[in-house]
């Protein structure tokens, strides 16, 4: 049996617990560089705000009412973590799926209604985070649940058969785990309406029309678990770091910098997973919705000498890259990006008679990320790299919150 816990409207709501005056308010929070809605709260939702719509777009009439803030997603990181560490004290097996989602597997646990329920309330309480939580046989199951769940009384058992039959007769099939779009539009042709349509279809027909993984989910719809239970999180392909300039940049020495800040981050999300790149790929657009202006989109790829997660040899070989005319001078770039490619486990890796299968030096990167977990990143950096200063190229945050967990200079003042 499966339980997903879900944050209701994750963002606004993490932004609702250290801003009292939020709550009851229309609210959305937008994304980098303040363009479009990526969270919207039920209020922001009854006053017509759609979900990915740019903020430019919404009447100035209810722009009026609207709260806005900027993605903080320091902020809204670190209280999934102090969500999920909830989870794994409650249960006994949990898998993150998203910043707002987990699964629980709830084997082994008595009076499940109470569990669940008791769950809920101390999530809440101890985080200020609202949240519903869907249970099922299956992880498809227990994600249809918890919508049903949100529309309710925020917790839904859908294990219950007479439950179990009532909620799929009239559960829209579109809106079911793993159908996209297209695929319920081509249901739909087919007079497969609701979850129940789908369950019920034959299964050969559903594969030569749709392939094995919407079979999955008929299993899945059946009771049947298909889709496995990932405790822990499978190694990355690769890691990227990108960003939106907040700004069109033609100062190629800002480009430069804005490259290797995104080079020594990539390298140090590489370090936390235990991983090396055999490999590094550098990218820099200009604005393509500037039709007028002159175009440019720059991409180069590049095997390193050795496999490594070593700030220094990966910012080595990005100069490198950037001294063989990459950047157009007098273009005007508005997006970079740097990406690890070829990523393994250092002890998977086999290296010749002559050298070792890494290159790089382990106990000064993990002293100089020690330094920047304890004292704030940026505290012990590279000169190439933009450290505490605020760059021309950073992105626009007009209404950015505060780092009210996470910042020792923007704790919340509680006063009496």
């Amino acid at each position: 049996m499966y339980a997903l816990v879900d944050g209701n409207n994750f963002y606004a709501s993490c932004e609702r617990v250290f801003q009292p005056e939020l709550r009851g308010r229309p609210l959305v929070v937008l994304s980098n560089n303040d363009g479009c809605c990526i969270a919207r709260t039920n209020e922001a939702k009854a006053l017509g705000v759609r979900m990915g719509q740019p903020l430019h777009q919404i009447p100035q009439t209810v722009r009026k009412q609207l709260s806005i803030r900027s993605a903080n997603f320091t902020l809204y990181g670190d209280m999934s973590s102090r969500v999920v560490a909830i989870l794994r004290e409650a249960a006994p097996r949990v898998e993150v799926y998203s910043v707002d989602e987990s699964f629980l597997d709830l084997a082994g646990i008595q009076e499940r209604d109470v569990f669940v329920r008791d769950l809920r309330n101390r999530i809440h309480r101890w985080t200020g985070i609202p949240n519903c939580i869907g249970v099922g046989p299956t992880k498809t199951l227990a994600k249809l649940a918890n919508k049903v769940a949100k529309s309710g009384t925020g917790v839904f058992d859908v294990s219950d058969p007479v439950r179990y039959e009532q909620v799929l007769s009239t559960f829209p099939v579109g809106d079911v785990w793993g159908v996209g779009p297209k695929s319920a539009a081509k249901l739909h042709q087919m007079g497969i309406q609701t979850a129940m349509d789908l369950r019920d279809a034959p299964l050969d027909i559903i594969q030569s029309y749709f392939g094995v993984t919407l079979v999955r989910t008929v299993r899945e719809l059946q009771g049947k678990p298909c889709i496995s239970f990932e405790e822990v999180e499978a190694d990355r392909q690769q890691i990227m770091v990108s960003r939106t300039f907040g700004t069109q940049v033609d100062c190629p020495e800002s480009i430069a910098q804005a490259l290797a800040t995104f080079a020594t981050r990539a390298s140090e999300k590489l370090r936390s997973r235990g991983l090396v790149a055999a490999a590094m790929g550098v990218f820099a657009s200009t604005d393509v919705f500037r039709a007028e202006q002159r175009q440019h989109h720059a991409q180069r790829t590049v095997n390193l000498r050795l496999p490594t997660s070593d700030t220094r040899l990966i910012l080595t070989e990005l100069r490198g890259i950037l001294r063989g005319r990459f950047l157009r001078p007098g273009y005007a770039y508005r997006k970079a990006g740097v990406w690890l490619m070829d990523l393994a486990r250092p002890d998977s890796l086999q290296g010749d008679l002559f050298s070792q299968p890494t290159a790089g030096d382990d106990r000064l990167m993990a002293t100089v990320d020690m330094i920047n977990r304890r004292y704030g990143r940026g505290t012990a950096g590279f000169a190439a790299s933009a450290r505490k200063t605020i760059p021309t190229w950073t992105m626009r945050q007009e209404h950015l919150s505060s780092r009210y967990t996470t910042c020792v200079a923007e704790l919340p003042v509680a006063r009496c």
